[in-house]
């Protein structure tokens, strides 16, 4: 049983409303938001990684899934795979760092110790007037993207040759999108992160909608390659459907449009573009 196979059997459980189906990037309960990712050695980050850099990747990735609920951060609590003191404490200088850039307190949590693989999880709580879901887009809404996509992708493909650049940056110590979220909250009809990959995730929007969705890869701001950038992963940008004629209120491009059907379809300046052999990232 792979991760998809897994989540579909995971959704019989998951009866609560609050749980939105496992369809969404959180659990929404009230005006609270509710979220938990985890990260591994050697899958999330490199074995070689500063301890301060995974203690940021681990608060950011959490801190983008309540971005995408247009969600305040008000607390988190940590799961901790203890490592040697000296990791232990230069992760402690990162956490700190990442929870005081986004105003997040740490509130409890649990550690561990153990053998081989390391892996740390962090549940991130915020607070939404408005949470859109990943499901709500609707034919003929327009799909918009923030930021660019694939440095992340040129920075750990930099880091496995042994070279260093400012896409390293993106990889080690992705920003999340909190004021775009939430300034955009209130206007969109769904939105998500880009984790694993651009197309991965517009296509899991689209699904999640009950639509088919085009891409236009002209139109994608990447950083290289356009396709492996789209296929990357570790982006952490904004995927926003929306009625074409919306006045965002942060800068957003557009990139493609729902319509109804399945599936998820490429083009280039008009012509068809075949899909890659993997979409995105995703666990076998």
């Amino acid at each position: 049983m792979g991760e998809t196979e897994f989540l579909f059997a995971l959704r019989a459980l998951a009866v609560d409303p609050g749980a939105r189906g496992f369809l969404d990037d959180a659990a929404v309960m009230g005006d609270l938001v509710l979220t938990h990712d985890m990260i591994v050695e050697g899958v999330h980050f490199l074995p070689d990684d500063p301890p301060e850099d995974v203690a940021w990747k681990l608060v950011a990735v959490n801190l983008s899934d309540l971005a995408a609920k247009g969600a305040e951060p008000v607390g988190c609590l940590l799961g901790y795979t203890l490592g040697s003191a000296d990791w232990n404490a230069r992760f402690i200088v990162g956490l700190q760092d990442v929870l005081a850039t986004y105003a997040m307190p740490l509130l409890g949590g649990d550690t561990v110790r153990a053998n081989g693989t390391r892996s740390f999880g962090l549940t991130a709580i915020g607070r939404a007037d408005r949470a859109p879901s990943r499901t709500g887009a609707e034919a003929g809404d327009a799909l918009y993207l923030t930021g660019t996509i694939g440095r992340a992708g040129v920075g750990l493909n930099l880091l496995r040759s042994g070279q260093t650049g400012p896409e390293v940056e993106a990889y080690r110590r992705p920003r999340p999108r909190l004021a775009e979220g939430r300034a955009l909250a209130p206007l969109v009809h769904a939105m998500m992160d880009v984790s694993d990959g651009l197309l991965i995730d517009a296509k899991r929007m689209a699904d999640a909608s009950g639509l088919a969705v085009t891409i236009d890869l002209a139109a994608v701001p990447a950083a290289g390659n356009t396709l492996e950038a789209a296929t990357a992963g570790d982006d952490y940008e904004l995927l926003v459907a929306a009625a074409p004629d919306t006045a965002l209120p942060v800068p957003a491009v557009r990139i493609g449009q729902f319509a109804p059907g399945q599936g998820l379809r490429l083009v280039e300046a008009g012509s068809p573009v075949p899909l890659p052999p993997s979409l995105g990232w995703l666990h076998a």
